[in-house]
């Protein structure tokens, strides 16, 4: 089921797919620029400073200027609040998932790898197993949890790190909580998993399309989205299925407040909630978009394919 699954999705992205990731996602590795159309949305492209520019598969940061972008081969790129700049990780493993707590205290996570950025260099830590990580969040500095392929579940206590109980075979793309005992994980097939501070535990999700990323604004407003356009929201107590207005494959979600979300995907498709109802937003690239982040309403970032990164100044 899983090898015609990545065949499916490499022959909707194209022919250039990157073979042997961690993550089932198979994004374009052409270095071509994004094609820009016409925007007048406030969404502007920013320059990569990589001559030959790979795909960007998440972006987080701590503030307007402290900004960090991930992807193949170790490429971690960081944001000043002007430029853009080509960082060294000490490693050539792929890179999918990127998240901290502070400037000098920023995990990134992929192929067999975590790193931790101690605000001058990015330091291998021992991940006590084997694992292909794809997504990582925490409460805290001594309450980190990373997600990965076949159920994967990781969690640092601030010294090291353990393996979790796996309670699925389904691969989790990503993580992401309201607080240390209310933590969602969702990925292939549809799965979420609930972690209540003691235990992880699968929740219906009422869909089996895969599921790539989920943020909230608060333990009873959360967001999932995946393949063909899904939205699921979380009110507190049952997942239901949302109208998102396009089939694109969404890989990103996250929002300033509980009316103002962003939704990344397929083709340049960027759609905002205001609370009510999703709308299309012109993003001004055809590109895939994979992940959105940012700092404020008036400062947000989005990254994805070919390199590309696009900030909004807002607000909304």
């Amino acid at each position: 089921m899983k090898k015609l699954t990545i065949m499916m999705i490499t022959l909707t992205f194209g022919a250039s797919a990157i073979v042997g990731c961690a993550n089932p996602i198979h994004y374009s590795t052409s270095t071509s620029s994004p094609t820009n159309i016409a925007n007048t949305t406030g969404w502007a492209s920013q320059e990569n400073p990589s001559s030959s520019p790979v795909p960007l598969w998440d972006v987080w940061g701590t503030s307007a200027s402290d900004v960090f972008a991930v992807g193949p081969v170790g490429t971690i790129l960081k944001y000043n609040g002007k430029a853009w700049t080509n960082t060294s990780s000490g490693t050539t493993n792929d890179l999918w998932g990127v998240w901290g707590t502070s400037s000098s205290d920023v995990f990134t996570v992929g192929v067999n790898t975590i790193l931790d950025f101690d605000g001058k260099v990015w330091n291998q830590m021992d991940m006590g197993t084997l694992a292909l990580l794809n997504g990582i969040w925490g409460s805290s500095a001594s309450d980190v949890f990373a997600v990965g392929n076949v159920g994967a579940t990781l969690h640092y206590n601030g010294k090291v790190w353990t393996q979790g109980e796996s309670i699925t075979d389904e691969d989790l793309h990503n993580v992401w909580g309201s607080s240390s005992n209310n933590i969602f994980a969702v990925g292939s097939g549809g799965i979420i998993l609930h972690y209540d501070g003691k235990a992880w535990t699968i929740v219906k999700s009422n869909t089996k399309e895969d599921l790539w990323d989920v943020w909230g604004s608060s333990s009873n407003n959360v967001f999932a989205v995946g393949n063909d356009g899904f939205v699921l929201h979380y009110n507190g107590k049952t997942w239901t299925i949302l109208d998102s207005g396009t089939r694109e494959n969404l890989y990103g979600v996250w929002g300033s407040s509980a009316n103002n979300v962003f939704a990344v995907g397929n083709g340049g498709t960027i759609l905002h909630w205001e609370g009510k109802t999703w709308s299309s937003v012109s993003s001004g690239v055809t590109s895939n978009l994979i992940k959105v982040w940012g700092s404020s309403a008036s400062d947000v970032f989005v990254v994805g394919d070919s390199g590309t990164i696009l900030h909004y100044s807002g607000p909304y």
